[in-house]
């Protein structure tokens, strides 16, 4: 054998050593094989390609170059790629060889399982005296490895040996401590502790027997890598025996304590798992990995911390020892699912956890805790209850988690709902449609906790539905087409909307704009509506889809292109008739949401088209209409869902009516649905009805506009035809009856506004004469006269009289109310028209309303039906009843909805029962007659006298509004509606009936509700409401029957108060003292002055008025869009009547923001002032309750606006005598029990803010005036934050000096200054501070002299426990005011006594200190103070 090199040899040795080694021609103990490089063009040759090395000369070869150079022609041969893979040796194993070329995925995802280092031992370089570690060499370690181990290099095994001499110089070997636990596994007992294991000797013949046993348990050996392996393990086996019978019982359990404390618990249970051969120990062993707890309870205090891994490892662990259990424990035949036999293939090694889920489930755990579980649902989208035990063949059970439990849960129908099996999307969608469909039914608001839509929403659901669209099956986009419907669609709000389309401006309606956009607040204000709008349509473009969806779902939708998608799937996918019924309910919700989504969908390629060619032919196959005729397909038939979307699309504004009606030809559909009777269209019979009451809907959507008025003339014998008809329908024998009845509204409702719009063509005709150059575009006449209309009148009110008759029947009548509603409206309209006729004699027409009074309107109000009516008012109201108009239970902020999921209650304002549109209307022509003819106003005197009317509206006024949301506004609006028709009736009455004045209190209370209630699009209103009601002299009769006197009388007897109400006085010139009997009738007498201030602050909603009073007022030809403004609360707000202060204010302030100085104010600055301050004196004297809404704080607050509006504008006389006023209304007991400046305020960010602004106002201005100085005195009462007494006492101390208001003009207690004792120790040594430095003197601010004494005294005496901080503050300082040199002071704070107001001080001195107090001050000064102790002068 050749030798191998040693240390000290040359390069000729080596050289030598060569030569030897090839003369020898030994085979090589090495070979290298080169793999080819990918990143050259030929593989690197392998040795055995390599040329054999010479005797003579060492040769060197450069790999991947050949020996000669190659031919450029041909081309390089190309090389086999299986020529170097097909080298192997011949002891190589064909078995391992084939494994290793495996490819199979189960070859590439294996189980890998991390071995455990959490025990093994870390040893430390060993320290010496040298700069660096010294280096070892292999020779100085002893082999105890053999050499021919094969697979391990030899200076592989020298490191091992290395290693396992230091383990065995520091610690036992693993072998050993593996043994060891095995030797004593009822030691590890998870119920005894260690120090109760028995001994060695008294183990059992179990233990005995293992050791005596000849072979090793755990240990094998194959880890060792060599031939003798199992020889090695025998061998540590042995010395693992011999070293146990040699140890003593104590030694034996130090040794299992020391391995218990070093060991992972999960690694003790898998080692006590492999001793036990039976079954029962397999069971105990899953029970202690599935505690623990109760494991780690049991053992030493010292495992706790090794313990805490277990249940990181716990699931791989526990798979690692069902494998081994399978391998050598026999699993009985009776616990299998399945018998297996021996002639089925790989069924020797039986693995149970992969039979198991072939067991029958076990029945649902019935939990009686009160924590929740996971919601199931079944394939109709019902709530599965968590102890249904249901059947499996209903396919609701599955393999996941809870698999005892049937039905899916959302996680799980999401996941499917992205599989790849077309089948499992198509369920997945379905259901979730249907989830969605009845969590918005209200199905789980009692079963859930949360909200099912918001949830889905948050998780993404809107754009799956939104990718789900994009797929390329149809079954999928028609689940997700279903879905989406029932996510956005309410079928029952669009049925109410409808059932409303006919009511007094029913055909307005709010947009289906969510109001709680989270969006920035920070406008510019000099931005104007136009501008604003830009600025947040550029903000919603740059903003992701999903965070607009988040506000907005539809907004969100149309930023992903919906439409496209919705028209692609129209006009190419052609679905089956349900999916483009759901398609037309999607388009007709986006288009009710804004005038720019009707934009968005009008510029839609070929939408529209495909939707008119398809939905709306003027032919098609006459077998639709056929019984039992099945319809697979709605694409060339006529669909009254499409002709809806299109009539809610022109309701978006008239330039999109105009292009629907030019562009799309949509005058020639009108004409074919509207020429024809319902009877004869071949369609259902309840389908062509509503076709046709679509048209008609349609027709009246573009007359309300002024335009499609030309088809009037055409169709003028249809629609005589179809008015002849309608009394046929009081016999009620019609299959379709309440259709019918719609359509017959709806034709009346076209016939109002066409009559409407030809109303003004004689005044149009006029302006277009005699147009000026002024005029920019003259508008044109309609195509229709007023000589086209007039003879509509004898035909409807015929009508009228004839269904009026039936008012008595209530079933009859209920049904036919719409059509009766919409002829009353239509007799208002009409009248008012026929009025301003030119053409028209005005006698005739007062001859025509006389008429109609007293053969229709005065028998109708004698009738006992329309009492019964008035007393429905009450429980149909939502004002009264704010729960009927509440949000739904799962409605959620980003989709608008009117909360009609399951339908209105029959008495609801929307209801069967309900009598408000017919009252509304009713209401309205009685309106529009006494505005007519003055004379028959004191004909319709009984409607205000009707008991239930009355009832209603002192209900309606004290009950709080409720929140303004897309529910409830557009019911709101219609109740409102009535209201201001009884008020404007009221107004006329109040001229001319005598009895009337008993009435006006309580209308004036609704009036003055009714303006800070109504809604954006009734500006018109509340301009009418100020106008003629609110300032109306005639509404507040108090102050011409005694309300000046009465409240004199109050003020001298002092009622309502306990103290009495006094005025500070001015810093100005002396002021005689006015009554507030004087200030009440004066403020009466310039009511109209005070109307005027406030119409000309209203200034800024002329742009909305005007818009407004286009609609109300029927000048159809200026009316842009039949949607309403969004809505995000009231026109205007609750604290209206201090809207000329807070502008003012906010003038100043801005312009002092900016950097400018107002040197002028307003002329007519102290005129607004007082008119303001009269107003809401008026109120807080007569209408109280009207400012209830308000908070006391935030009166106050306005209030502070006059002091910090103009530099001495609070000295002008009446200005002063007035907020004096104020002031004292605002002092009593129960409005000052109710003054909270610590909750927010509306309309202000901080109090505290504004009250630095008071207090630096005070130093600069005030001149010390005690009005002003009371308004900064308010503020500091104990019960308020300490913050605010910290800022007067700590950065606005020059105050104190000018804050004289004398006790007897301080008009609030001053108990509430003085109790509870103060606890801020701060604010007291402040006080203490300014009383001793002279800052805060009895003579400059007596107020708060008081309030500083009788804190510091009760602070000082204060014996209670406490800090020790505050202890030796209290001391100190008293200390300090036993050594005070002013006597006076010394005086006032150990002598304070009570507070009494009478007194000159403002508080009682102690003659004598109370015992208690006395040894106390003799005990803190340490002194004899009963000698030298100050006493009272008699």
């Amino acid at each position: 054998m050749l030798s191998r090199p040693k240390p000290g040899e040359s390069e000729a040795d080596l050289l030598r050593f060569q030569n030897q080694f090839l003369a020898a021609r030994a085979s090589p103990a090495v070979k290298i094989v080169k793999k080819a490089d990918k990143r050259k063009g030929k593989e690197g040759s392998t040795d055995a390609e390599r040329p054999p090395l010479q005797d003579s000369k060492d040769v060197v070869m450069l790999d991947g170059f050949p020996d000669t150079l190659p031919a450029l022609t041909p081309a390089p041969p190309k090389k086999s790629k299986i020529k170097s893979a097909s080298v192997h040796f011949e002891d190589e194993d064909p078995e391992e060889r084939l494994d290793s070329h495996d490819r199979h995925i189960t070859a590439v995802f294996s189980k890998i399982i991390e071995r455990d280092t959490s025990a093994v031992a870390v040893t430390m370089p060993v320290p010496t005296g040298d700069p660096f570690p010294r280096t070892f060499h292999r020779s100085e370690i002893k082999s105890e490895v053999q050499l021919g181990s094969g697979k391990k290099s030899i200076f592989a095994q020298k490191m091992a040996a290395k290693r396992a001499a230091e383990k065995a110089a520091t610690a036992p070997s693993a072998a050993e401590c593996v043994e060891v636990r095995s030797a004593a596994p009822d030691a590890l007992d998870p119920v005894g502790s260690v120090g109760e294991a028995p001994l060695p000797g008294s183990r059992g013949d179990k233990d005995d027997d293992f050791l005596t046993s000849q072979r090793p348990c755990l240990i094998t050996g194959e880890g060792l890598g060599s031939q003798k392996s199992e020889q090695e393990a025998q061998a540590i086996h042995k010395e693992n025996l011999e070293k146990l019978q040699s140890m003593s019982e104590e030694e034996i359990l130090q040794e299992q304590a020391r391995l218990l404390a070093q060991l992972d618990p999960s690694l003790v249970a898998f080692l006590k798992s492999q001793r036990g051969n039976n079954e029962g120990q397999k069971k105990e062993l899953k029970m202690e990995l599935n505690r623990p707890e109760e494991f780690v309870e049991s053992q030493h205090v010292a495992q706790h911390g090794v313990r805490s891994s277990l249940s990181m490892q716990e699931s791989g662990l526990e798979e690692h020892v069902r494998k081994e259990e399978n391998m050598k424990v026999e699993i009985m035949d009776d616990d299998l699912p399945v018998k297996p036999r021996k002639e089925w293939i790989h069924m020797d090694n039986i693995e149970f956890e992969k039979l198991e889920w072939m067991k029958d489930l076990p029945s649902p755990r019935q939990k009686k805790t009160k924590k929740g579980m996971q919601a199931r649902f079944s394939l109709k989208g019902e709530l599965i209850p968590a102890d249904a035990d249901l059947p499996t063949h209903l396919g609701l059970h599955h393999h996941g988690e809870e698999a005892e439990r049937a039905g899916y849960s959302l996680q799980e129908l999401f996941h499917l709902s992205r599989s790849q099996v077309t089948q499992q999307r198509t369920l997945a969608l379905q259901v979730l449609g249907h989830i969605v469909q009845r969590a918005r039914a209200g199905e789980f608001a009692s079963s859930l906790k949360g909200s099912v839509l918001r949830l889905l929403l948050d998780a993404g659901f809107l754009f799956l539905l939104r990718f789900s669209l994009d797929d390329a099956v149809e079954n999928v986009m028609a689940a997700s087409v279903g879905a989406l419907r029932a996510l956005l669609v309410s079928l029952d709000d669009e049925k109410y909307l409808d059932w409303t389309f006919s009511w007094y401006q029913g055909m307005a309606a709010f947009p289906f704009v969510p109001n709680n956009e989270e969006e920035e607040e920070e406008e510019e204000e000099d931005l104007n509506g136009t501008e604003k709008s830009q600025n947040k349509k550029l903000k919603d473009e740059n903003k992701p889809d999903p965070d607009v969806a988040r506000y907005d779902v539809v907004k969100g939708l149309l930023k992903t292109r919906i439409q496209h998608r919705l028209r692609y799937i129209l006009e190419v996918v052609r679905p089956v008739p349900s999916v483009v019924l759901d398609i037309l309910h999607i388009l007709t919700h986006i288009a009710r949401h804004s005038s720019e989504a009707c934009s968005q969908l009008l510029d839609c390629p070929r939408l529209i088209e495909t939707i008119v060619r398809e939905f709306l032919p003027t032919q098609w196959d006459p077998k639709v209409a056929e019984p039992g005729f099945l319809l697979t397909s709605l694409h060339g038939i006529a669909c009254a869902s499409a002709m809806k979307f299109i009539r809610v699309l022109a309701s978006g504004g008239r330039n999109a009516t105009a292009r629907l009606l030019n562009r799309f030809e949509l005058k020639s559909r009108l004409s074919r649905f509207v020429a024809e009777e319902p009877v004869d269209v071949p369609l259902p019979r309840e389908e062509a009805v509503l076709l046709s009451a679509e048209a008609f809907r349609l027709w009246a959507v573009a007359a309300a506009y002024g335009q499609a008025c030309d088809l009037y003339s055409d169709l003028y014998p249809v629609l005589v035809r179809i008015l002849r008809s309608l009394p046929e329908l009081l016999s009620g024998k019609s299959p379709a009856v309440e259709l019918s009845v719609q359509r017959a509204a709806a034709v009346v409702t076209l016939l109002t506004h066409v009559t409407q719009t030809a109303g003004y063509a004689a005044e149009l005709q006029a302006k277009l004469s005699s147009n000026n150059s002024e005029d920019n575009e003259p508008i044109p006449p309609p195509p229709v006269a007023w000589s086209q209309v007039s003879g509509l009148q004898p035909f409807l009110e015929t009508s009228l009289k004839k269904i009026l008759q039936q008012l008595s029947q209530t079933e009859t009548w209920q049904t036919l109310q719409p059509l009766t509603t919409a002829c009353v409206i239509f007799l208002g309209v009409y009248y008012s028209a026929y009025s301003q006729q030119p053409s028209v004699n005005p006698v005739d027409c007062l001859e025509e309303l006389e008429h109609l009074t007293s053969e229709v309107l005065q028998p109708l109000l004698s009738q006992p039906a329309i009492d019964s009516m008035w007393d429905l008012l009450r429980p149909c109201s939502a004002l009264c009843n704010p729960l009927s108009c509440s949000p739904a239970p799962e409605s959620v902020g980003s989709i608008a909805s009117l909360s009609c999921t399951g339908g209105k209650p029959p008495l609801s304002l929307v209801g069967s029962k309900s009598p408000f549109p017919f009252l509304t209307a009713l209401l309205f022509l009685i309106n529009n007659i006494t505005h007519i003819h003055k004379g028959l106003t004191s004909k319709y005197s009984s409607v205000l006298g009707f008991r239930g009317l009355k009832d209603y509206l002192h209900q309606s006024w004290q009950t709080g509004p409720p929140s303004v949301t897309p529910s409830s506004a557009w019911i709101l609006r219609h109740e409102y509606h009535l209201q201001y028709f009884v008020l404007a009736l009221a107004r006329r009455m109040a001229g001319t009936c005598p009895d009337y004045a008993q009435h006006a209190s309580l209308h004036h209370c609704v009036a003055m509700a009714l303006l800070s209630r109504l809604l954006p699009g009734s500006e018109h209103l509340a301009h009418e409401v100020l106008l003629d009601l609110a300032f109306n002299p005639e509404f507040l009769p108090e102050g011409k029957a005694g309300g000046p006197e009465a409240a004199d009388f109050s003020d001298i007897l002092h009622l309502g108060t306990s103290a009495k109400l006094a005025q500070p006085g001015s810093a100005a010139a002396f002021l005689p003292r006015v009554t507030r009997g004087a200030l009440l009738r004066e403020s009466y007498q310039n009511l109209p002055s005070i109307r005027s201030c406030y119409l000309s602050h209203f200034v800024h909603l002329q742009p909305t008025l005007m818009r407004s009073q286009a609609s109300y007022q029927g000048q159809n030809y200026l009316i842009q869009s039949m949607l309403l403004p969004e809505v995000k609360g009231p026109i205007l707000p609750s604290d209206w009547p201090f809207f000329p202060l807070i502008s003012l204010y906010n003038k100043v302030t801005n312009a002092e923001t900016r950097g400018a100085i107002l040197n002028s104010l307003p002329l007519d600055l102290i005129n607004t002032v007082t008119w303001n301050l009269q107003w809401v004196l008026l109120l807080e004297t007569w209408r109280s309750k009207i400012l209830q809404s308000i908070p006391t704080a935030a009166k106050l607050a306005r209030l502070m606006c006059v002091f910090l509006t103009g530099s001495d504008l609070f000295l002008e006389a009446p200005i002063h005598r007035y907020t004096a006023a104020l002031l004292s209304v605002y002092c009593q007991p129960k409005v000052l029990d109710s003054l909270n400046l610590d909750a927010p305020l509306p309309g202000l960010a901080s109090f505290h803010d504004l009250y630095i602004s008071l207090l630096e106002q005070f130093e600069g201005v005030s001149f010390g005036d005690p009005l002003f100085g009371v308004f900064v005195l308010l503020p500091l009462q104990k019960r308020f934050s300490v913050h605010l007494r910290l800022s007067v006492f700590g950065e606005h101390t020059n105050i104190l000096r000018a804050l004289g208001v004398p006790l007897q003009q301080f008009p609030v207690p001053l108990e509430r200054y003085t109790s509870p004792p103060e606890d801020n120790l701060n604010l007291l040594r402040l006080y203490f501070r300014t009383l001793v430095t002279g800052a805060l003197r009895h003579t400059w601010c007596p107020v708060l002299y008081l309030v500083a004494v009788a804190h510091v005294n009760s602070f000082i005496f204060s014996q209670e426990s406490t800090t020790q901080e505050t202890d030796a503050a209290r001391k100190s300082m008293l200390r300090k005011t036993w050594l005070l040199v002013d006597e006076n002071l010394k005086k006032h704070l150990l002598y304070y006594r009570l507070v009494n107001a009478e007194s000159p001080l403002g508080f009682d001195l102690y003659e004598q200190l109370p015992p208690m107090r006395l040894r106390y001050l003799q005990k803190v000064t340490q002194k004899d103070i009963t000698e030298n102790a100050p006493v009272l002068d008699s």
